[in-house]
């Protein structure tokens, strides 16, 4: 069945927060049989020719009125003037309507100023460019804003950092639609990462699920990180946390989402491929340090988490190395 992808735009938006979004989905249509092929379509606010932040001109297929119908995806993209810039009723009335008939919506950037302006951030978990955190909380002062997110969802709602994150999230989705294997592969195309270093997380948001710091079992996630090649059993856990096993597995499915197993699980593959990437250890060297017994074990992983093999994921995304 096939997906359509709707980005709204305006004048002054950021170019990168409309082509990085979109070059994801049409890429993808590449691994793609054509009944799952992507359509992509440009909403835009104001009819004809709109510049972007950067002077490049773009044209949408459409304006935003004209399109009543249901949504697969709506994704709203971000600008530099958006503090500033207000669009009027008309078009947050449009945006309350189109995300009720919206099988996923979200926003690129500080694109999520403009959802808030639709009163359609309240009491949700989401994240923006960090410039305009702090701007997104005052416009929504019932929204949980966290700066030091590449993407976040809530539900139906996908909200990403600044910018080049809008390519992270549309890997997320388009993950979540078809699998690990095609998202890697677009990844691969657009000579991007799948997993960020540094800055917003030294690990993946694709793989492993976090809490508040205020959580009782922050800590428990702090030592599982350092110490991944231990033994991380719930028993052990719990006794970190100062709890009964069966009270700490309860709050920690609570605040992360995902049992305690889960968790231990997502952190060890995404330790190591953050070694794939950048080492060229044997496989079994890689699973024994991040905790996952051999090298079979890791494989087996691998092929059931991301849908390719740890020896695929290296010749993809690792470091090439000179010869001898």
């Amino acid at each position: 069945m096939t997906n359509t992808v709707t980005l709204l735009a305006f004048p002054g938006v950021q170019s990168l927060d409309v082509s990085g979004p979109l070059d994801v989905f049409a890429e993808a249509n590449r691994f793609l049989a054509p009944q799952d092929h992507y359509r992509i379509e440009v909403l835009g606010v104001e009819r004809g020719l709109m510049a972007c932040s950067n002077g490049l001109q773009i044209q949408a297929q459409r304006h935003f009125s004209d399109s009543s119908g249901a949504l697969d995806l709506l994704l709203v993209a971000g600008g530099p003037s958006l503090l500033r810039q207000d669009f009027g009723e008309e078009l947050n009335v449009w945006l309350r309507a189109a995300t009720q008939r919206a099988r996923r919506y979200g926003s690129i950037c500080n694109g999520a100023l403009l959802l808030a302006r639709a009163g359609l951030l309240d009491h949700k978990h989401v994240t923006t460019h960090w410039n305009d955190a702090a701007a997104l909380g005052a416009l929504c002062p019932t929204a949980r804003v966290e700066s030091d997110r590449l993407f976040i969802q809530d539900g139906a709602l996908y909200t990403s950092a600044g910018v080049t994150a809008g390519i992270d999230l549309s890997l997320f989705l388009l993950a979540q639609d078809h699998g690990g294997e095609v998202a890697l592969n677009v990844a691969k195309r657009l000579v991007v990462f799948t997993q960020r270093a540094g800055g917003q997380s030294q690990f993946s948001p694709f793989l492993t699920p976090y809490v508040e710091a205020t959580s009782a079992v922050a800590q428990v996630q702090d030592h599982v990180l350092s110490h991944l090649a231990q033994d991380l059993s719930v028993a052990v856990l719990a006794g970190i946390a100062g709890m009964s096993t069966r009270s700490f597995s309860r709050v920690f499915v609570r605040d992360a989402g995902a049992t305690p197993a889960e968790f231990v699980e997502s952190a060890r593959v995404d330790a190591a491929r953050v070694m794939l990437e950048n080492s060229a250890l044997p496989l079994k060297t890689v699973a024994y340090q991040c905790g996952l017994r051999d090298a079979q074990h890791l494989r087996d992983v691998f092929k059931r988490r991301l849908g390719v093999s740890a020896q695929q994921y290296r010749l993809h995304f690792g470091i090439p190395r000179e010869p001898g």
